[in-house]
């Protein structure tokens, strides 16, 4: 796996707004289902979680110049939480599972989680 993989951007030319990776959980009761976009403002790269509850997401990073590297996307996978007072949904209990990950931009993405669920039984 190459844990250095960058994508050259993330952006089209269509607009200002991409999405970087689809997670779902399917061991949570609700079905969770959270979506990782990118949006540029003035050569910045702004990261945002969007869930259904419209919870409030803490994440590392939440800005760069470049595009993240593979290892820095699943590291921000891997630490985001929501603060447990503005919590909705028991989210925090649904990111504790491991998420089955979906991303065009980062084709090594789907098969890192898909062996770290396997290796933990959820395969």
């Amino acid at each position: 796996m190459n844990f250095d993989y960058q994508p050259k951007t993330y952006f089209n030319g269509t607009g200002a707004n991409a999405l970087i990776a689809k997670l779902t959980y399917p061991e949570s009761q609700w079905g969770e289902e959270i979506c990782i976009f990118a949006t540029t403002i003035d050569g910045l790269n702004l990261y945002e979680i969007v869930d259904f509850y419209g919870n409030e997401y803490s994440i590392k990073p939440d800005e760069s110049r470049s595009p993240l590297q593979l290892q820095e996307l699943i590291l921000l996978i891997e630490s985001m939480e929501v603060e447990k007072k503005g919590e909705m949904g028991a989210i925090n209990q649904t990111l504790l599972g491991i998420p089955v990950a979906e991303s065009t931009l980062y084709p090594q993405l789907k098969d890192y989680f898909d062996q770290k669920r396997n290796h933990f039984g959820f395969v």
